[in-house]
């Protein structure tokens, strides 16, 4: 069964964050990472290196998405209890 991720990573050297949905984190942390992958404008304007500091799984993509819509509206430090 494919299962898909919500995650947040936290830049080392800028101390922001991002938010975002995959279906494979491994990899998308890896992307987020790689300067010659075109990804977000968040994790390119920003300097990295981006680490993994939080994810959750769902059964499906859309759960996921609602999921990372309400942590993208409300932020996710109401998510971590910071």
């Amino acid at each position: 069964m494919l299962m898909y991720w919500i995650y947040i990573l936290q830049s080392e050297s800028s101390s922001r964050y991002y938010c975002g949905s995959t279906n494979n984190v491994e990899r998308r942390v890896s992307q987020h990472n790689d300067p010659a992958y075109h990804g977000t404008k968040t994790t390119k304007r920003f300097p990295g290196p981006w680490k993994l500091i939080w994810s959750e799984t769902f059964p499906s993509r859309a759960q996921a998405m609602e999921q990372e819509k309400k942590i993208k509206k409300r932020g996710f430090y109401l998510l971590s209890g910071c």
